[in-house]
């Protein structure tokens, strides 16, 4: 794996400084940090690639100027308004733009295989997905639970309205059609996701559970090295992995 000189944006949050211990084992050079609030433009020139994990609101800016700079960017924020959501799928036609809710080589593994589970199992195995996260995380589901969701509908080819998020009060009988999202909150668990397949006389689960954010953060940095050498356009760590059919 070639150094690459990384511009970190969320360098003060839990993972910024995961990213910046996994850049002293891997040998890339942290360029230079910033943080919401901070002008990334004295850093673009001299920078290969840009990862962000900062929050949502700080994304579309920053990749406006990785635009203007043509500069590949590695997005790991999530909680993104569906109206930033679109513009940031627009501007990734024109760099090389990485965004996944979850860099972990084993979470997207989960990813992959959830598809292929999605897609074998008939209706009669209900599909639900669970993600516990620490006390700190502000958004929920998780982006890592919202890919797992996206997995399910494409396994399924099922429309975006099956989704139920929680359940509460008399909900009547689970329709075949549904896919129910619980996120879970407490203590420091860095990460635990669990899709289950709820058949008429058996179930099938896959689980991830996270232990040390380093697996995200070295993910990250390896879509980083990926990413410079692709052409412009919108990939996840399927792509980075080699995981797509």
């Amino acid at each position: 794996m070639s150094t690459q000189r990384i511009l970190l944006n969320g360098a003060k949050g839990r993972m910024g400084q995961a990213i910046i211990e996994s850049a002293q084992r891997s040998g890339h050079t942290i360029y230079a940090t910033i943080d919401l609030g901070d002008d990334p433009s004295p850093y673009l020139e001299g920078c290969d690639a840009i990862v962000d994990f900062s929050f949502h609101e700080a994304t579309l800016p920053l990749m406006q100027k990785a635009v203007e700079y043509q500069k590949p960017m590695v997005i790991g924020t999530t909680g993104h308004a569906e109206a930033d959501r679109a513009e940031i799928r627009s501007l990734a036609s024109q760099i090389p733009t990485v965004w996944a809710g979850n860099y972990s080589v084993g979470v997207n593994l989960l990813l992959y295989l959830t598809r292929k589970a999605a897609a074998i199992l008939g209706e009669e195995y209900h599909p639900e997905i669970t993600e516990m996260h620490h006390s700190h995380k502000k958004d929920a589901p998780s982006g890592t639970a919202e890919n797992l969701v996206e997995a399910v509908l494409a396994g399924r080819q099922w429309d975006p309205e099956t989704v139920c998020h929680g359940r509460s009060g008399i909900t009547g009988e689970r329709p075949d059609q549904q896919i129910g999202v619980h996120a879970l909150r407490g203590g420091e668990v860095v990460g635990e996701h669990t899709v289950l397949f709820a058949g008429p006389a058996e179930r099938v689960e896959l689980t991830h559970k996270a232990a040390d954010r380093s697996i995200f953060a070295d993910g990250a940095l390896r879509a980083a090295n990926w990413a410079t050498r692709q052409k412009p356009g919108l990939y996840n760590m399927l792509d980075v992995l080699g995981l797509k059919d």
